[in-house]
């Protein structure tokens, strides 16, 4: 059956392939992707997983079909966190191909790529090319032998791995954890269950059920953080950790059931790094708090900014031999850990952080919250250029402040900071502003959300 080329398009995002199933994302077309994705990388073996959405399975064998049809051999490690198909890729030494849409909605599913060790696959860097020979309906003809296709659980190796990189000692913790009904569910009882000296875990939403029956798998919306900081309140808990569908980010909720703030988890794995590869180099995106530079340079180490997204956070990581990476958006990087992002070794951080003094979380972070920040704020606009454009005509003469283009538009000025970018894979416009107090936050948030919204057809 023929295919829309531009239904087809539609599903290549900026660093991944994502779209409804199934009709934008299917078995044929994943299976047409297995064969191009072999074509480009030139891989002879290739590493795939999957997540718990009902349709993850199917379409994971397909691209596996297809990859074998082209001559690669396959490992399947079967169902998987993200960050532990980067684990095998890095692990492996092999490209990697992961089903999931992440904190999407049950009817969406999709796939992350990756190169051999973990690099990134982006428009500019793979993706393009096998978007163009998906499009085309023409990808590479079969190889004379097929490539081999071979099952290997990962899962154990994956999680003495992580604790390796950060170990957790000390006082006795009890851990909420909100799996939101993803692939934490199956990662977190292997790596907690190997800190049973020092963890006593609560379980929140484990059973792995891609319908999301409980709240969605998107933990930077607070409305699904409620039921983890009541269970973190209800028990007693020194710290609870929502993860999202896939499990690659990570987000903090206090022992007051109060949520932590990405930028300051950040600083603190930065203190941490630092403390153990003095000197280092330290990335951040541009709508990460300006504490985080502070803080780094404060530590001797260097402070560089960059886009949102992982493509470009690992770029700059392999280009300036970052020792960590952090975006507020969830996703922390690690050099040890092939520069990917793993929402799980983010946690064991924070973990041992805690364990290792006898102050609460609250306390432990206070130094890093040094400006009030109105967190991501979604509105969907008719022109979004036009409407960055007006948001730049507002502020741009006024005194003290400096204006770039680096990922959308940013506004800087001595006692506030702003960003407007439109997202990479939803056709919304994101703003995160930041102040020198809650007044400041709260007037430039507002300001820039009137100047946003009179283009808005849905805010």
């Amino acid at each position: 059956m023929a295919r829309d080329p531009d239904v087809v398009s539609s599903v290549f995002k900026a660093y991944d392939v994502r779209g409804v199933v199934p009709d934008e994302l299917d078995e044929a077309l994943a299976r047409d992707l297995g064969r191009a994705y072999v074509a480009v990388v030139g891989a002879p073996e290739v590493v795939v997983g999957y997540d718990m959405r009902p349709t993850s399975p199917g379409l994971a064998g397909a691209f596996a079909d297809g990859a074998s049809a082209a001559g690669a051999d396959v490992v399947m490690i079967g169902l998987a966190s993200t960050d532990q198909l980067y684990f095998a890729s890095g692990h492996l030494g092999v490209p990697g191909a992961m089903f999931t849409a992440s904190h999407n909605p049950a009817q969406y599913n999709g796939v992350k790529l990756c190169r051999s060790h973990a690099r990134p696959i982006g428009t500019d860097s793979g993706l393009g090319e096998i978007r163009d020979l998906v499009v085309a309906g023409n990808p590479p003809p079969p190889a004379a032998v097929p490539g081999a296709i071979t099952e290997h659980d990962v899962l154990v190796a994956y999680a003495a791995h992580l604790l390796t990189l950060a170990p957790v000692a000390g006082r006795r913790l009890k851990v909420v954890v909100d799996a939101g009904n993803g692939m934490a569910g199956l990662t977190a009882p292997a790596v907690f269950g190997r800190l049973t000296d020092v963890v006593d875990l609560v379980p929140l939403y484990f059973e792995l059920d891609g319908t999301f029956p409980n709240h969605e798998a998107n933990p930077i919306d607070p409305a699904n953080l409620r039921d983890l900081q009541a269970a973190v309140v209800a028990e007693g808990a020194d710290i609870g950790l929502a993860f999202d569908g896939d499990a690659d980010r990570c987000f903090l909720v206090d022992e007051r059931g109060e949520a932590v703030s990405p930028s300051a988890l950040t600083a603190l794995i930065a203190e941490r790094e630092l403390a153990r590869v003095p000197g280092s180099t330290i990335i951040h995106n541009l709508i990460t708090s300006r504490a985080v530079p502070e803080i780094v340079a404060e530590l001797g180490g260097t402070p560089v900014r960059t886009r949102v997204g992982h493509s470009f956070i690992k770029e700059q990581m392999a280009q300036t031999d970052a020792v960590f990476g952090g975006e507020h958006s969830g996703h922390f990087y690690f050099r040890d850990f092939w520069r990917a992002d793993s929402g799980m070794l983010a946690g064991l951080h924070a973990l041992a952080a805690l364990a290792e003094g006898d102050v609460p979380l609250s306390g432990l972070l206070a130094r890093y919250e040094r400006y009030p920040l109105s967190g991501e704020i979604n509105s969907t606009v008719d022109d979004p250029q036009a409407v960055q454009a007006a948001v730049e005509a507002a502020y741009a003469d006024l005194d003290g402040v400096t204006v770039d283009h680096l990922d959308g538009l940013t506004v800087s000025h001595p006692d506030w900071q702003l960003n407007v970018r439109a997202s990479n894979t939803e056709p919304l416009l994101r703003l995160n502003v930041e102040g020198r107090d809650e007044a400041t936050t709260t007037t430039m948030r507002d300001r820039t959300l009137a100047l946003i919204r009179g283009g808005t057809t849905d805010g």
